[in-house]
């Protein structure tokens, strides 16, 4: 890919009550990369905060048409349903491309996606609670295993190793 990469990770069930902090948080995140030479900008187009990116990126397209919206699609299948959806089909419309990792669904499909994704990106944007376990956080480990740039946007409850609440973590 031409031009410095950065992609997003988060969580698909964002707290109603924290969506406005994400997408203001994310805003600010994407216009420190724009401001930082970054032009390509991969979504894994994922519910929540993959769609939100996609959203914010397509909006300062408006402004600077050299940002470029990559989306990149764990299986075929996953490209369908989500061109049966009005908004996110128009959103894949707008992509400068829509890669697919592979073309049937397999258990470890979405983390080959993120995989994909942290490879080819400079930076990583993450949204993360704090969980151990789940696609989020699976992201933000390859972001370390490949010495990549990380934003974290902390979100929500963050819990320790044990489940107790560490407080409210505002953004």
């Amino acid at each position: 890919m031409e031009g410095k990469t950065c992609c997003v990770t988060g969580h698909r069930d964002i707290p109603a009550d924290e969506t406005a902090h994400v997408k203001v948080a994310l805003r600010q995140e994407i216009g420190k990369a724009v401001n930082d030479g970054f032009t390509v900008f991969l979504s894994g187009f994922t519910d929540g905060v993959d769609q939100y990116f996609a959203e914010i990126i397509l909006e300062l397209q408006n402004k600077n048409p050299d940002l470029k919206l990559i989306a990149v699609l764990p299986y075929r299948k996953r490209k369908d349903s989500l061109c049966q959806k009005e908004h996110t089909n128009t959103l894949l419309d707008a992509c400068a491309e829509v890669l697919i990792i592979q073309e049937e669904y397999r258990p470890n499909v979405y983390a080959k996606r993120s995989r994909y994704m942290v490879e080819h990106s400079d930076r990583v944007i993450a949204v993360y609670d704090g969980r151990e376990k789940g696609g989020t956080v699976k992201t933000i480990r390859f972001a370390h295993q490949f010495r990549k740039e990380l934003r974290e946007i902390p979100v929500g409850l963050i819990l320790d190793k044990n489940g107790t609440n560490l407080g409210q973590n505002r953004i």
